[in-house]
């Protein structure tokens, strides 16, 4: 079983996108990238941890590649804005991919500068691509919280 994790925004509509990949065996919401040890929601929220909101998905490569992970990560938020998905701001928000391993790091910067050339954006592709930090599970209540309220994604 392989790990990935990504950053896109709030996690809720992340988890809800990447549970339904096949080959996908879990996908849990949490933070990671930031300083403080065991931070909660409320943390993470108030912008000053240096955490993201991410996913961490574990997944059987022999039915999902990461590449595939990486098509599905570019496909469900806006790579081009600063610190920002949709009305959510600040640093938690960023769009990051934490690899894991040097496949993974060599992987998530091919595809982004594929999405770079490919000429999809107006504007320069801000992900950041870093080494996976300590990720820290986020609070039961918001585990599959969009499936847990009969929503398929956030609504803005």
């Amino acid at each position: 079983m392989e790990k990935a994790t990504f950053g896109a925004g709030c996690f809720w509509g992340i988890e809800a996108a990447f549970r339904k990949v096949k080959g996908v065996k879990t996908a849990a919401v949490g933070y990671s990238g930031g300083t403080l040890k065991n931070p909660t929601y409320e943390d993470v929220c108030a912008g000053l941890t240096g955490h993201a909101e991410v996913v961490q998905v574990s997944y059987e490569q022999a039915e999902v590649s990461y590449q595939e992970l990486l098509d599905v990560f570019w496909e469900i938020h806006d790579p081009t804005t600063l610190n920002r998905q949709g009305p959510d701001v600040g640093t938690q928000y960023r769009s990051a991919i934490f690899f894991h391993t040097p496949e993974q790091e060599a992987a998530a910067r091919a595809s982004k500068e594929n999405l770079e050339a490919g000429g999809r954006h107006q504007r320069p592709v801000v992900t950041e691509i870093t080494p996976a930090a300590e990720f820290y599970r986020a609070e039961e209540y918001h585990q599959q919280y969009l499936e847990k309220r009969g929503q398929a994604h956030c609504r803005f």
